[in-house]
């Protein structure tokens, strides 16, 4: 037992993710994080700007790839993970509303990106990806509410490319600025995870609180018309 709970808090540690588990750890850790609900602990933005860093390790640990063909391939395990929570959603999501709470699912996330979903419609795609949490179960709701596929396809992809390539240059470049950086990684770490939760905190905190019973579901509707 405390050997999984090591692991588990190993996963949420970029740094280690990359220096133990390379390209293909991070690889699933994007897969799992923007597509299935029990991947919405795991550090995407965080991972992905420390990958920046550590980009020519990363780059000589797989065959002296290229640094472009690098993030190709996580904003691709992006797109796939995000598939697949489109197709979970689609195929089973309205019963995730009467399952009951465990640690890897709780209801409220699932609420609270439906109702990110319904405020900005097939946009939530693209802008989920640079909100933790929201990004997981976004795709799951889209395909609840039966968003149209290739409108899905669309943001699906602009949004992970955007959101792999943008955390991981800015990493890469800065690193170029400042050698340094990867001595202040940790510091570095919680200032990314205070910047991108605070959108979601502030909504927590001033917000409008809606009430969702346990066994309310959200009301399903066809988005294919919906734009951006």
């Amino acid at each position: 037992m405390d050997q999984i709970l090591e692991f588990f808090k190993h996963l949420i540690n970029p740094s280690w993710i990359i220096e133990h588990g390379g390209l293909y750890l991070l690889l699933a850790i994007i897969f799992a994080e923007t597509g299935l609900f029990i991947g919405f602990f795991l550090p995407g933005d965080s991972l992905l700007f420390v990958a920046g860093i550590y980009s020519e390790d990363l780059c000589r640990s797989f065959f002296d790839m290229p640094f472009f063909f690098v993030m190709l391939l996580i904003a691709l395990a992006g797109v796939l993970g995000n598939m697949v929570g489109f197709w979970f959603g689609k195929k089973s999501g309205p019963l995730l509303f009467k399952k009951k709470d465990t640690f890897f699912f709780k209801k409220k996330h699932l609420h609270q990106a439906h109702d990110f979903f319904v405020k900005y419609g097939g946009g939530a795609i693209f802008l989920a990806r640079f909100l933790p949490i929201i990004r997981t179960f976004a795709p799951i709701v889209a395909g609840m509410v039966q968003m149209d596929r290739k409108k899905f396809m669309l943001f699906n992809i602009i949004g992970s490319f955007a959101w792999v390539f943008s955390m991981m240059l800015a990493g890469h470049y800065l690193d170029k600025l400042f050698p340094n950086l990867k001595n202040h990684l940790e510091l570095i770490i919680l200032v990314i995870i205070l910047i991108t939760t605070l959108p979601v905190i502030i909504k927590i905190v001033f917000g409008k609180v809606k009430h969702h019973p346990d066994h309310d579901q959200p009301e399903v509707t066809n988005t294919s018309d919906t734009t951006l």
